[in-house]
């Protein structure tokens, strides 16, 4: 019983988790590069060959 009350748990934060995810992306706050270079100016892309 107490198994299946942990794997709820854990089962209910990943989805938690994955919804956080997915709407920071949405709204453009993700951790990684969203290839939207107007908020860091493009400093991580070969912009016009530089």
């Amino acid at each position: 019983m107490g198994t299946c009350i942990i794997a709820l748990i854990l089962v209910c934060v990943v989805a938690l988790s994955i919804r956080s995810i997915r709407k920071d992306r949405k709204e453009g706050k993700s951790a990684g590069c969203g290839g939207d270079c107007r908020h860091c100016g493009g400093c991580c892309h070969d912009i016009g060959g530089r």
